[in-house]
Protein backbone atom coordinates (compact mmCIF):
# COMPACT_ATOMS: atom_id res chain seq x y z
CA UNK A 1 0.00 0.00 0.00
CA UNK A 2 2.82 2.42 0.90
CA UNK A 3 4.60 1.49 -2.32
CA UNK A 4 1.51 2.32 -4.42
CA UNK A 5 1.11 5.62 -2.59
CA UNK A 6 4.77 6.54 -3.19
CA UNK A 7 4.48 5.62 -6.88
CA UNK A 8 1.33 7.75 -7.35
CA UNK A 9 2.86 10.63 -5.43
CA UNK A 10 6.04 10.41 -7.50
CA UNK A 11 4.09 10.43 -10.76
CA UNK A 12 1.98 13.37 -9.62
CA UNK A 13 5.05 15.39 -8.60
CA UNK A 14 6.80 14.54 -11.88
CA UNK A 15 3.74 15.69 -13.86
CA UNK A 16 3.54 18.96 -11.90
CA UNK A 17 7.26 19.60 -12.34
CA UNK A 18 7.12 19.01 -16.11
CA UNK A 19 4.03 21.23 -16.37
CA UNK A 20 5.63 24.02 -14.31
CA UNK A 21 8.86 23.95 -16.33
CA UNK A 22 6.89 24.01 -19.58
CA UNK A 23 4.94 27.06 -18.44
CA UNK A 24 8.05 28.91 -17.32
CA UNK A 25 9.81 28.39 -20.65
CA UNK A 26 7.05 30.02 -22.66
CA UNK A 27 7.76 33.61 -23.58
CA UNK A 28 5.15 36.27 -24.14
CA UNK A 29 5.05 36.91 -27.90
CA UNK A 30 3.44 40.30 -27.30
CA UNK A 31 6.44 41.38 -25.22
CA UNK A 32 8.72 41.02 -28.25
CA UNK A 33 6.24 42.86 -30.44
CA UNK A 34 5.91 45.67 -27.89
CA UNK A 35 9.71 46.08 -27.83
CA UNK A 36 9.80 46.11 -31.64
CA UNK A 37 7.13 48.82 -31.94
CA UNK A 38 8.68 50.91 -29.15
CA UNK A 39 12.03 50.82 -30.94
CA UNK A 40 10.40 51.77 -34.26
CA UNK A 41 8.54 54.82 -32.98
CA UNK A 42 11.14 56.10 -30.53
CA UNK A 43 13.54 57.10 -33.29
CA UNK A 44 13.07 60.19 -35.39
CA UNK A 45 10.25 62.66 -35.85
CA UNK A 46 6.73 61.71 -36.87
CA UNK A 47 3.80 63.58 -38.41
CA UNK A 48 0.11 62.79 -38.46
CA UNK A 49 -0.94 61.95 -42.02
CA UNK A 50 -4.46 60.82 -41.12
CA UNK A 51 -6.78 61.65 -38.27
CA UNK A 52 -10.47 60.87 -38.65
CA UNK A 53 -12.74 61.48 -35.68
CA UNK A 54 -16.03 59.59 -36.12
CA UNK A 55 -15.91 59.96 -39.91
CA UNK A 56 -14.75 63.59 -39.93
CA UNK A 57 -11.29 64.26 -41.37
CA UNK A 58 -9.42 66.41 -38.83
CA UNK A 59 -5.88 65.78 -40.07
CA UNK A 60 -5.35 69.51 -40.70
CA UNK A 61 -5.66 70.19 -36.94
CA UNK A 62 -2.16 68.71 -36.58
CA UNK A 63 -0.58 70.11 -39.74
CA UNK A 64 3.00 71.24 -39.15
CA UNK A 65 3.39 69.42 -35.83
CA UNK A 66 6.31 67.06 -35.38
CA UNK A 67 5.88 64.28 -32.82
CA UNK A 68 8.72 62.65 -30.90
CA UNK A 69 8.10 59.47 -28.91
CA UNK A 70 10.87 59.17 -26.33
CA UNK A 71 11.86 55.74 -24.97
CA UNK A 72 10.94 56.98 -21.47
CA UNK A 73 7.28 57.41 -22.46
CA UNK A 74 7.23 61.15 -23.04
CA UNK A 75 5.50 62.37 -26.19
CA UNK A 76 6.25 65.85 -27.52
CA UNK A 77 4.45 67.68 -30.30
CA UNK A 78 6.22 70.74 -31.67
CA UNK A 79 5.25 73.39 -34.20
CA UNK A 80 7.48 76.39 -33.71
CA UNK A 81 7.03 78.22 -31.40
CA UNK A 82 4.37 75.94 -29.85
CA UNK A 83 5.17 72.75 -27.99
CA UNK A 84 3.03 70.26 -26.09
CA UNK A 85 4.08 67.39 -23.87
CA UNK A 86 2.15 64.21 -23.19
CA UNK A 87 2.72 60.52 -22.58
CA UNK A 88 2.62 57.38 -24.66
CA UNK A 89 2.92 53.65 -24.02
CA UNK A 90 2.16 50.29 -25.55
CA UNK A 91 0.32 47.70 -23.50
CA UNK A 92 -1.18 44.29 -24.12
CA UNK A 93 -3.72 44.29 -21.33
CA UNK A 94 -6.86 46.36 -21.43
CA UNK A 95 -9.95 45.13 -19.65
CA UNK A 96 -12.12 47.36 -21.87
CA UNK A 97 -11.08 45.57 -25.05
CA UNK A 98 -12.64 42.48 -26.57
CA UNK A 99 -9.36 40.61 -27.00
CA UNK A 100 -6.59 40.35 -24.41
CA UNK A 101 -4.02 39.76 -27.18
CA UNK A 102 -4.56 43.15 -28.85
CA UNK A 103 -1.78 45.64 -28.37
CA UNK A 104 -2.84 49.12 -27.33
CA UNK A 105 -0.99 52.28 -28.34
CA UNK A 106 -1.86 54.67 -25.52
CA UNK A 107 -1.64 58.44 -26.00
CA UNK A 108 -2.40 61.06 -23.37
CA UNK A 109 -2.13 64.85 -23.49
CA UNK A 110 -3.53 66.77 -20.50
CA UNK A 111 -4.88 69.49 -22.78
CA UNK A 112 -8.33 70.78 -23.70
CA UNK A 113 -7.54 71.61 -27.33
CA UNK A 114 -7.38 69.42 -30.46
CA UNK A 115 -4.72 67.24 -28.82
CA UNK A 116 -7.33 65.97 -26.37
CA UNK A 117 -8.86 64.08 -29.33
CA UNK A 118 -5.68 61.98 -29.57
CA UNK A 119 -6.13 60.67 -26.01
CA UNK A 120 -7.09 57.02 -26.32
CA UNK A 121 -6.00 53.41 -26.15
CA UNK A 122 -5.64 52.90 -29.89
CA UNK A 123 -5.57 49.45 -31.49
CA UNK A 124 -2.52 48.94 -33.68
CA UNK A 125 -3.59 48.05 -37.23
CA UNK A 126 -0.10 47.97 -38.76
CA UNK A 127 3.38 49.22 -38.03
CA UNK A 128 6.76 49.59 -39.67
CA UNK A 129 9.86 51.67 -39.11
CA UNK A 130 8.25 54.50 -41.10
CA UNK A 131 4.49 54.24 -40.46
CA UNK A 132 2.06 53.22 -37.73
CA UNK A 133 -1.69 52.93 -38.33
CA UNK A 134 -4.08 53.04 -35.39
CA UNK A 135 -7.83 52.62 -34.97
CA UNK A 136 -10.34 53.08 -32.18
CA UNK A 137 -13.87 51.75 -32.34
CA UNK A 138 -15.99 53.51 -29.75
CA UNK A 139 -18.72 51.60 -27.99
CA UNK A 140 -22.32 52.76 -27.95
CA UNK A 141 -22.43 54.02 -31.53
CA UNK A 142 -19.64 56.56 -30.99
CA UNK A 143 -18.03 55.86 -34.34
CA UNK A 144 -14.60 54.80 -35.52
CA UNK A 145 -11.47 56.94 -35.29
CA UNK A 146 -8.33 56.51 -37.40
CA UNK A 147 -4.86 57.85 -36.62
CA UNK A 148 -1.75 57.40 -38.77
CA UNK A 149 1.76 58.59 -37.98
CA UNK A 150 4.51 58.63 -40.61
CA UNK A 151 8.19 59.24 -40.02
CA UNK A 152 9.75 62.41 -41.45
Amino acid sequence: MKSLFKTCLGLALTFLLVFAIGCNNESDPNSNQIDEIQNEVSSGQWVITRFEDSGKNETSNFSGFFFVFSPSGTLTATKSPTGYTGNWSITDSNSNDDSPDDLEFNIFFSLTNDFEDLNDDWDIVSHSSSKIELIDVSGGGGGTDYLTFEKR
